[in-house]
């Protein structure tokens, strides 16, 4: 490659890429799957003092068996909000009120819930996907940008970098959700 300073920044493009993946993984991390997972409270807000909060921050989450997670809620005046926050997340949860702290019990997913899960996690493997070709669109267009000021053939190892790029970040997308429906179906 030339060392041209037209030449395209294909460490942003790589970073871009993986940053589609990771926020899959996140996303991954918040799809009940039967066993118990702290993270799988992240995405819960819970009215606190007049604003929208993340429960970690009004509350200590753990899970101390694999089918439970505990919740110990830091201001009791807060468990009501909390418990409401769970019940109305769409997890599925049924918190059971000990004081200050809620379990959780993670019930066994049932067939249907399972395929349900797994075309979600297909959903938000396609939104990764989408967001890694946006990547590569933007890498195309700044290329096309230097059309005039490169030769063809650095125009052509530019477009295979970063179709490599792009082929790489969908195989690990690919790979990723193909982990997560197995484990998902597992009985």
């Amino acid at each position: 490659m030339s060392d041209d300073i037209n030449e395209i920044d294909l460490d942003d493009l790589e970073k871009r890429m993986e940053g589609a993946l990771n926020s899959l993984k996140h996303d991954f991390n918040s799809l009940r799957t039967g066993r118990a997972s702290a993270s799988m409270l992240d995405a819960i807000m819970v009215e606190a003092y007049g604003q929208m909060t993340p429960i970690n921050q009004v509350a200590t989450i753990n899970v101390p068996e694999p089918r439970m997670v505990s919740v110990n809620v830091w201001d009791k005046t807060m468990v009501q909000a909390v418990d409401k926050a769970i019940r109305q997340s769409g997890l599925g949860l049924n918190p059971v009120m000990d004081g200050t702290t809620l379990r959780l019990p993670i019930p066994e997913l049932n067939e249907e819930r399972r395929r349900e899960l797994s075309k979600l996690a297909g959903q938000y493997a396609e939104n990764a996907r989408i967001a890694v070709r946006n990547v590569r669109r933007d890498g195309m267009d700044h290329l096309k940008k230097l059309k005039d000021t490169m030769a063809e053939d650095d125009q052509k190892i530019w477009h295979d970098e970063i179709q490599d790029l792009t082929d790489k970040a969908i195989a690990n997308i690919d790979n990723a959700l193909s982990a997560k429906q197995e484990e998902i179906m597992q009985v």
